[in-house]
């Protein structure tokens, strides 16, 4: 790893955001729904966060959050659609940090958890670059 000092704030707020999203949704963070993409968003967002109290370069941050995500998703291989959604909903998180760097990670949850609520549906024919910083979901919940 490029940034040895990133590692424990980018496990601790994996460990958190799980927690987090548990706490808000139940199981349901584990399906292709709404919760699913606030978990994802949050999940960016808080690594970003938390790794920026490390190194306050936001260029370095998000080229390390992202990297992290996208390796994750490489690693855990989903189906087409699903994985599109989880990049897609990944890169929303980075750009609420960026937008909403100084809000505490309380006000953030508040905030993602209302832009769930209007997260769009998508199938294999959505293009997703329509949805720009808007969470995206597959199934109801």
């Amino acid at each position: 790893m490029s940034r040895p000092h990133f590692i424990l704030p980018t496990i601790n707020a994996t460990k958190d955001c799980i927690s987090i999203s548990t706490k808000n949704y139940g199981k349901q963070h584990h399906k292709n729904g709404p919760a699913n993409a606030f978990r994802h968003a949050f999940w960016n967002y808080l690594i970003a966060k938390r790794c920026f109290k490390w190194q306050n370069n936001e260029e370095v941050v998000l080229a390390w959050v992202k990297k992290v995500t996208d390796w994750h998703e490489d690693s855990f291989p989903n189906k087409k659609l699903p994985r599109e959604m989880d990049l897609h909903n990944n890169e929303v998180g980075r750009f609420i940090f960026e937008q909403y760097m100084e809000k505490s990670e309380q006000e953030v949850v508040h905030l993602l958890k209302e832009m769930a609520l209007e997260s769009i549906k998508i199938d294999e024919s959505s293009v997703l670059s329509e949805y720009k910083n808007r969470m995206v979901h597959i199934l109801e919940q």
